[in-house]
């Protein structure tokens, strides 16, 4: 029960800090890397890249993507769904496929996708 109480005051908790702080304009892009054997197929993990919170999904036999985790409706942080392979918003249940795109709800556009590129055994995003 605490951990779902953690995760609605996040998903909340975000778009409102970001909505009160600067605006990040003039930060420069980072580049990250972690090995691939940190997520299997089929998982993800959740990651922060550049001030954003974004989930790298391994998704079996089409390789990683890395999309932010930020709802395009209002907001708030959407989670993975390994059951049915999707990524729901815990907001307005907008529903996002594997590639970010919208599915189902109130989302008006697709999630933010970051450019990611697999060099032998790491993964670097950015």
């Amino acid at each position: 029960m605490a951990v779902l109480g953690s995760t609605a005051l996040v998903s909340f908790a975000y778009p409102l800090i970001r909505f009160l702080a600067p605006s990040g304009a003039g930060e420069k892009t980072q580049k990250m890397t972690i090995r691939k054997d940190e997520i299997p197929p089929g998982d993800a993990k959740d990651i922060i890249v550049n001030n954003t919170p974004a989930i790298v999904i391994n998704r079996p036999g089409k390789g990683f993507i890395v999309l932010s985790r930020v709802c395009t409706h209002l907001g708030c942080l959407v989670e993975y769904n390994r059951t049915k392979s999707d990524l729901i918003c815990p907001c307005h249940a907008g529903i996002y496929d594997l590639e970010g795109n919208v599915v189902s709800g109130p989302p008006p556009k697709p999630l933010q996708r970051f450019s990611v590129q697999v060099e032998g055994e790491n993964i670097v995003i950015g």
